[in-house]
Protein backbone atom coordinates (compact mmCIF):
# COMPACT_ATOMS: atom_id res chain seq x y z
CA UNK A 1 0.00 0.00 0.00
CA UNK A 2 1.00 3.62 -0.50
CA UNK A 3 1.64 5.08 2.95
CA UNK A 4 2.57 8.39 4.55
CA UNK A 5 4.26 7.86 7.90
CA UNK A 6 4.12 10.19 10.91
CA UNK A 7 6.51 9.48 13.78
CA UNK A 8 9.29 10.96 15.87
CA UNK A 9 10.43 8.87 18.84
CA UNK A 10 12.42 5.66 19.28
CA UNK A 11 9.11 3.81 19.63
CA UNK A 12 8.28 4.80 16.03
CA UNK A 13 11.37 3.23 14.48
CA UNK A 14 10.34 -0.43 14.45
CA UNK A 15 7.09 0.42 12.64
CA UNK A 16 8.88 2.63 10.12
CA UNK A 17 11.43 -0.11 9.38
CA UNK A 18 8.67 -2.69 8.93
CA UNK A 19 6.71 -0.45 6.56
CA UNK A 20 9.79 0.34 4.45
CA UNK A 21 10.35 -3.37 3.84
CA UNK A 22 6.74 -4.25 3.01
CA UNK A 23 5.04 -1.18 1.56
CA UNK A 24 5.58 1.97 -0.48
CA UNK A 25 6.52 4.90 1.75
CA UNK A 26 5.55 8.12 0.02
CA UNK A 27 6.80 10.46 2.75
CA UNK A 28 7.92 10.61 6.35
CA UNK A 29 6.71 13.39 8.64
CA UNK A 30 8.57 13.97 11.89
CA UNK A 31 9.08 16.73 14.45
CA UNK A 32 11.45 19.61 13.62
CA UNK A 33 15.03 19.43 14.87
CA UNK A 34 15.22 20.72 18.45
CA UNK A 35 18.02 22.09 20.61
CA UNK A 36 19.04 19.59 23.28
CA UNK A 37 21.71 19.01 25.88
CA UNK A 38 23.92 21.42 27.76
CA UNK A 39 25.32 22.88 24.53
CA UNK A 40 21.84 23.25 22.99
CA UNK A 41 22.89 21.63 19.74
CA UNK A 42 20.22 20.89 17.14
CA UNK A 43 19.14 17.27 17.43
CA UNK A 44 17.33 15.17 14.82
CA UNK A 45 14.57 12.76 15.75
CA UNK A 46 15.43 9.04 15.54
CA UNK A 47 12.91 8.81 12.69
CA UNK A 48 14.67 11.52 10.68
CA UNK A 49 18.06 9.84 11.15
CA UNK A 50 16.66 6.56 9.81
CA UNK A 51 14.75 8.21 6.95
CA UNK A 52 17.90 10.04 5.82
CA UNK A 53 19.85 6.78 5.81
CA UNK A 54 17.36 5.28 3.34
CA UNK A 55 16.73 8.46 1.32
CA UNK A 56 13.07 8.65 2.28
CA UNK A 57 11.32 11.99 1.62
CA UNK A 58 11.29 13.88 4.97
CA UNK A 59 9.03 16.72 6.08
CA UNK A 60 9.23 18.51 9.46
CA UNK A 61 6.36 20.98 9.81
CA UNK A 62 6.01 22.96 13.01
CA UNK A 63 2.23 22.67 12.58
CA UNK A 64 1.15 19.61 10.63
CA UNK A 65 -2.40 20.93 10.24
CA UNK A 66 -1.27 24.17 8.53
CA UNK A 67 -3.14 24.76 5.22
CA UNK A 68 -0.05 24.33 3.04
CA UNK A 69 0.77 21.00 4.74
CA UNK A 70 -2.81 19.81 4.24
CA UNK A 71 -2.50 20.50 0.51
CA UNK A 72 0.89 18.81 0.41
CA UNK A 73 -0.51 15.67 2.05
CA UNK A 74 -3.43 15.58 -0.37
CA UNK A 75 -1.00 15.56 -3.29
CA UNK A 76 0.45 12.19 -2.26
CA UNK A 77 -2.83 10.31 -2.91
CA UNK A 78 -1.94 7.91 -0.11
CA UNK A 79 -3.90 4.80 0.76
CA UNK A 80 -3.07 5.08 4.45
CA UNK A 81 -1.61 7.48 6.97
CA UNK A 82 0.24 5.66 9.76
CA UNK A 83 0.88 7.58 12.99
CA UNK A 84 3.27 6.26 15.65
CA UNK A 85 4.38 8.53 18.50
CA UNK A 86 4.46 11.58 16.25
CA UNK A 87 4.08 14.36 18.80
CA UNK A 88 1.40 16.45 17.08
CA UNK A 89 -2.33 15.95 16.82
CA UNK A 90 -3.77 15.34 13.35
CA UNK A 91 -6.82 17.50 12.62
CA UNK A 92 -10.10 16.07 11.36
CA UNK A 93 -9.22 17.50 7.96
CA UNK A 94 -6.04 15.45 7.86
CA UNK A 95 -7.78 12.29 9.02
CA UNK A 96 -10.04 12.44 5.98
CA UNK A 97 -7.25 12.68 3.40
CA UNK A 98 -6.09 9.08 2.79
CA UNK A 99 -8.09 6.77 0.53
CA UNK A 100 -8.64 4.31 3.38
CA UNK A 101 -8.06 5.97 6.77
CA UNK A 102 -5.44 6.79 9.40
CA UNK A 103 -3.97 4.05 11.57
CA UNK A 104 -2.29 4.63 14.91
CA UNK A 105 0.03 2.32 16.85
CA UNK A 106 -0.57 2.91 20.57
CA UNK A 107 1.54 1.35 23.32
CA UNK A 108 -1.24 0.09 25.58
CA UNK A 109 -4.23 -2.22 25.55
CA UNK A 110 -6.84 0.40 24.80
CA UNK A 111 -9.05 1.73 26.27
CA UNK A 112 -6.62 1.40 29.19
CA UNK A 113 -3.95 4.11 29.37
CA UNK A 114 -4.93 6.54 26.69
CA UNK A 115 -2.59 9.50 26.57
CA UNK A 116 1.06 10.50 26.55
CA UNK A 117 2.77 7.99 28.86
CA UNK A 118 0.99 4.60 28.70
CA UNK A 119 4.11 2.47 29.19
CA UNK A 120 5.14 4.41 32.28
CA UNK A 121 1.72 4.30 33.90
CA UNK A 122 1.29 0.58 33.26
CA UNK A 123 4.47 -0.14 35.23
CA UNK A 124 3.88 2.48 37.94
CA UNK A 125 0.44 1.04 38.61
CA UNK A 126 1.69 -2.54 38.84
CA UNK A 127 -0.10 -3.88 35.74
CA UNK A 128 0.78 -7.48 34.92
CA UNK A 129 -0.03 -7.11 31.21
CA UNK A 130 0.78 -4.48 28.63
CA UNK A 131 0.50 -4.48 24.87
CA UNK A 132 -0.18 -2.52 21.71
CA UNK A 133 -3.33 -1.46 19.93
CA UNK A 134 -3.78 -0.63 16.26
CA UNK A 135 -6.71 1.73 15.93
CA UNK A 136 -8.52 3.69 13.25
CA UNK A 137 -7.97 7.29 14.31
CA UNK A 138 -10.80 9.72 14.99
CA UNK A 139 -11.03 13.16 16.55
CA UNK A 140 -10.86 11.75 20.11
CA UNK A 141 -7.46 11.26 21.74
CA UNK A 142 -6.70 7.53 21.43
CA UNK A 143 -10.42 6.90 21.15
CA UNK A 144 -10.70 5.30 17.74
CA UNK A 145 -12.09 1.87 16.91
CA UNK A 146 -9.69 -1.03 17.49
CA UNK A 147 -8.40 -3.00 14.51
CA UNK A 148 -6.00 -5.29 16.37
CA UNK A 149 -4.45 -5.72 19.83
CA UNK A 150 -1.48 -7.77 21.03
CA UNK A 151 -0.48 -8.28 24.66
CA UNK A 152 2.59 -9.33 26.60
CA UNK A 153 3.56 -9.83 30.25
CA UNK A 154 5.43 -6.97 31.89
CA UNK A 155 7.30 -9.15 34.42
CA UNK A 156 9.96 -6.96 36.09
CA UNK A 157 10.72 -4.85 33.01
CA UNK A 158 11.47 -1.17 33.40
CA UNK A 159 10.00 1.41 31.00
CA UNK A 160 13.05 1.40 28.71
CA UNK A 161 12.98 -2.37 28.24
CA UNK A 162 9.20 -2.51 27.86
CA UNK A 163 9.25 0.26 25.25
CA UNK A 164 11.66 -1.75 23.10
CA UNK A 165 9.50 -4.87 23.39
CA UNK A 166 6.29 -3.00 22.57
CA UNK A 167 7.90 -1.22 19.62
CA UNK A 168 8.64 -4.59 18.02
CA UNK A 169 5.20 -5.94 18.90
CA UNK A 170 3.60 -2.78 17.52
CA UNK A 171 5.37 -3.18 14.19
CA UNK A 172 4.14 -6.78 13.94
CA UNK A 173 0.58 -5.77 14.75
CA UNK A 174 0.73 -2.90 12.25
CA UNK A 175 1.74 -5.16 9.37
CA UNK A 176 -0.97 -7.67 10.31
CA UNK A 177 -3.56 -4.88 10.37
CA UNK A 178 -2.54 -3.54 6.97
CA UNK A 179 -2.69 -7.09 5.58
CA UNK A 180 -6.27 -7.37 6.83
CA UNK A 181 -7.14 -4.03 5.23
CA UNK A 182 -5.66 -5.08 1.89
CA UNK A 183 -7.82 -8.22 1.98
CA UNK A 184 -10.90 -6.25 3.11
CA UNK A 185 -11.02 -8.42 6.21
CA UNK A 186 -10.57 -5.70 8.83
CA UNK A 187 -13.09 -5.36 11.66
CA UNK A 188 -13.47 -2.26 13.81
CA UNK A 189 -14.30 -2.78 17.47
CA UNK A 190 -15.47 0.29 19.42
CA UNK A 191 -13.66 0.92 22.69
CA UNK A 192 -15.51 0.26 25.95
CA UNK A 193 -15.89 3.77 27.36
CA UNK A 194 -16.49 2.41 30.88
CA UNK A 195 -12.93 1.06 30.98
CA UNK A 196 -11.05 4.19 29.89
CA UNK A 197 -8.05 5.32 31.94
CA UNK A 198 -5.66 8.15 31.10
CA UNK A 199 -1.85 8.26 31.24
CA UNK A 200 -1.15 11.95 31.65
CA UNK A 201 2.06 13.61 30.49
CA UNK A 202 4.82 13.02 33.04
CA UNK A 203 6.23 15.86 35.11
CA UNK A 204 9.42 15.98 37.12
CA UNK A 205 7.51 16.05 40.40
CA UNK A 206 5.95 12.66 39.55
CA UNK A 207 9.29 11.12 40.48
CA UNK A 208 9.39 12.16 44.15
CA UNK A 209 9.47 9.08 46.38
CA UNK A 210 7.25 8.93 49.44
CA UNK A 211 9.01 6.37 51.61
CA UNK A 212 5.73 5.74 53.45
CA UNK A 213 4.50 3.96 50.33
CA UNK A 214 4.95 0.20 50.06
CA UNK A 215 8.18 -1.28 48.73
CA UNK A 216 6.29 -2.62 45.71
CA UNK A 217 4.86 0.82 44.96
CA UNK A 218 8.28 2.49 45.12
CA UNK A 219 9.89 -0.29 43.07
CA UNK A 220 7.23 0.18 40.38
CA UNK A 221 7.85 3.94 40.38
CA UNK A 222 11.59 3.41 39.94
CA UNK A 223 11.00 1.08 36.98
CA UNK A 224 8.23 3.13 35.46
CA UNK A 225 9.93 6.51 35.44
CA UNK A 226 13.04 5.54 33.49
CA UNK A 227 14.65 7.24 31.63
CA UNK A 228 12.80 10.43 32.65
CA UNK A 229 11.99 11.96 35.08
CA UNK A 230 13.35 9.09 37.23
CA UNK A 231 12.25 8.32 40.77
CA UNK A 232 14.14 10.48 43.25
CA UNK A 233 14.64 11.31 46.89
CA UNK A 234 16.95 13.71 48.73
CA UNK A 235 20.19 13.10 50.60
CA UNK A 236 21.96 15.88 52.52
CA UNK A 237 20.00 18.49 50.61
CA UNK A 238 20.79 17.11 47.16
CA UNK A 239 18.53 15.32 44.73
CA UNK A 240 19.29 11.61 44.50
CA UNK A 241 17.87 9.59 41.59
CA UNK A 242 17.06 5.96 42.38
CA UNK A 243 17.66 3.92 39.22
CA UNK A 244 17.40 0.26 40.19
CA UNK A 245 15.81 -1.49 43.17
CA UNK A 246 14.70 -4.86 44.46
CA UNK A 247 11.90 -5.62 46.92
CA UNK A 248 13.21 -7.70 49.83
CA UNK A 249 11.26 -10.49 51.48
CA UNK A 250 11.50 -9.37 55.09
CA UNK A 251 9.16 -6.81 56.66
CA UNK A 252 11.17 -5.64 59.63
CA UNK A 253 14.73 -5.69 60.92
CA UNK A 254 15.77 -5.96 64.57
CA UNK A 255 17.33 -3.03 66.42
CA UNK A 256 15.96 -0.31 64.19
CA UNK A 257 13.32 2.35 64.62
CA UNK A 258 12.05 1.37 61.17
CA UNK A 259 11.28 4.88 60.00
CA UNK A 260 10.25 5.01 56.31
CA UNK A 261 13.28 6.24 54.36
CA UNK A 262 15.73 5.02 57.00
CA UNK A 263 18.83 3.11 55.89
CA UNK A 264 18.62 -0.06 57.94
CA UNK A 265 21.43 -2.03 56.41
CA UNK A 266 24.33 -1.85 53.96
CA UNK A 267 24.72 -5.05 51.97
CA UNK A 268 28.30 -5.52 50.81
CA UNK A 269 28.62 -5.38 47.00
CA UNK A 270 24.81 -5.27 46.73
CA UNK A 271 23.55 -1.90 47.86
CA UNK A 272 21.54 0.03 50.41
CA UNK A 273 18.58 -1.44 52.29
CA UNK A 274 15.94 1.20 53.04
CA UNK A 275 12.76 0.84 55.07
CA UNK A 276 9.48 1.74 53.37
CA UNK A 277 5.90 1.81 54.57
CA UNK A 278 5.81 -1.98 54.34
CA UNK A 279 8.78 -4.09 53.32
CA UNK A 280 12.45 -3.20 52.90
CA UNK A 281 13.81 -2.08 49.54
CA UNK A 282 17.31 -2.70 48.22
CA UNK A 283 18.72 0.20 46.19
CA UNK A 284 21.16 -1.22 43.65
CA UNK A 285 21.91 1.78 41.43
CA UNK A 286 21.54 5.55 41.91
CA UNK A 287 22.74 8.94 40.73
CA UNK A 288 23.50 11.97 42.89
CA UNK A 289 22.67 15.40 41.52
CA UNK A 290 25.45 16.56 39.19
CA UNK A 291 27.18 13.17 39.18
CA UNK A 292 27.19 10.03 37.03
CA UNK A 293 25.01 6.99 37.74
CA UNK A 294 26.78 4.41 39.89
CA UNK A 295 26.47 1.20 41.86
CA UNK A 296 24.81 1.93 45.22
CA UNK A 297 27.48 0.12 47.25
CA UNK A 298 30.21 2.24 45.63
CA UNK A 299 28.14 5.29 46.56
CA UNK A 300 28.12 4.13 50.19
CA UNK A 301 31.91 3.91 50.23
CA UNK A 302 32.29 7.35 48.70
CA UNK A 303 29.77 9.16 50.91
CA UNK A 304 30.11 7.39 54.25
CA UNK A 305 26.47 6.26 54.44
CA UNK A 306 25.57 4.20 57.48
CA UNK A 307 22.61 2.60 59.14
CA UNK A 308 20.29 5.16 60.69
CA UNK A 309 20.75 7.76 57.94
CA UNK A 310 17.46 8.82 56.40
CA UNK A 311 16.56 9.58 52.78
CA UNK A 312 14.06 12.33 52.07
CA UNK A 313 13.35 15.73 53.55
Amino acid sequence: MKIVFFGSSDFSLASLKALRQKHQLLAVYTQPDRKKGRNLLLSKTPVKIYAEEYNLPIFQPEIVSAPEIVEQLKSFNADLFVVVSFGQKLSNQLLEIPREFCLNVHSSLLPKWRGAAPINYAIINGDKLSGVTIMKMNETMDGGDIVLSKSLEINDDDAVVLLDKLAVLGAEALLESIDLIEKNQEKFVPQDQSKVSVAKKLKKENGLIDWRDSADCIHNKVRGLLPWPCAFTHYKGKLLKILKTKVLAFDRLENTAQIPGEIVQIEKHAGIVVMTGSQALLIESLQLEGKKAMNAYDFVNGHNLKGGDIFGN
